[in-house]
């Protein structure tokens, strides 16, 4: 998710005199991106900036994402850099989605998501894609978060400040995935009601809350990126070791 997470007020980006329309999570996810190398356990993606990007964004950036196998860990590394000659507000958000159920055999009803800290702390509400004003209870029984449909009858679950910089998501007895973001500041968990997957999303950056409706640069959860610098962002997917008998 680049250069927003989440949804903008109106759905509008305002960024000096510029108002453009800006869809939610940005327009990284719907870009085509370009392959500037790969081997056999990695690959290497870049999105520059571009005349459809400047229309709705007028920044220069070059956007670069990395995918790294490393035994049974996916290693996902980006990197945002200022190709211009001021200062570049954005944010990134991953948006990775999990089978729920995991294909290993227990039921759906027996997932949950196990945090690596207790999370007592309230957590945001999401109004019409927008943070709330008013936080809600952390869902949470210390670290576990025992997943159902009902959690997310209103939208993602938002994690502002987490203690945590690591998840395991799975059932007892079975095997499990660990997500970790040590340089990510959020957390977001969704899923459609019903539906056959979970996101665990690591941020730097969040939606508007619902009474912000001003410059992006001043928009909370942005990084501000000076010129000639970049600003990198990481996480990884750990599949569980196989239980031996």
């Amino acid at each position: 998710m680049f250069p927003i997470v989440g949804r903008l007020k109106n759905d509008v980006l305002r960024a000096g005199e510029m108002s453009s329309p800006m869809k939610q999570h940005g327009f990284a996810r719907i870009s085509t991106f370009e392959c500037v190398g790969h081997d056999q356990t990695s690959c290497r993606l870049r999105l520059d900036a571009n005349d459809d990007t400047r229309a709705i964004y007028p920044f220069e950036f070059r956007f670069e994402v990395t995918y790294t196998i490393i035994a049974r860990t996916l290693e996902i590394a980006v990197s945002v850099h200022n190709l211009g000659a001021g200062v570049m507000p954005a944010a990134m958000g991953f948006h990775p989605a999990f089978r729920w159920p995991l294909p290993y055999g227990a039921d759906r009803a027996d997932h949950a998501i196990v945090f690596e800290r207790d999370e007592p702390h309230a957590i945001s509400g999401v109004v019409g894609g927008l943070l709330a004003r008013a936080p809600k209870p952390s869902p949470l029984q210390g670290k576990l978060l025992a997943l159902r449909d009902d959690l997310f009858a209103e939208d993602a679950l938002v994690f502002l400040s987490p203690e945590s910089r690591m998840v395991r998501y799975g059932a007892a007895g079975h095997r499990s995935i660990d997500v970790r973001f040590p340089t990510m500041p959020e957390l977001g968990i969704w899923s459609k009601p019903g539906a056959g997957f979970v996101c665990i999303e690591p941020w730097h950056g969040y939606a508007s809350p619902e009474d912000f409706d001003g410059d992006l640069a001043q928009k909370p959860g942005m990084v501000l990126v000076e010129p000639g610098h970049e600003q990198r962002f990481g996480m990884s997917v750990t599949l569980d070791a196989p239980t031996t008998a």
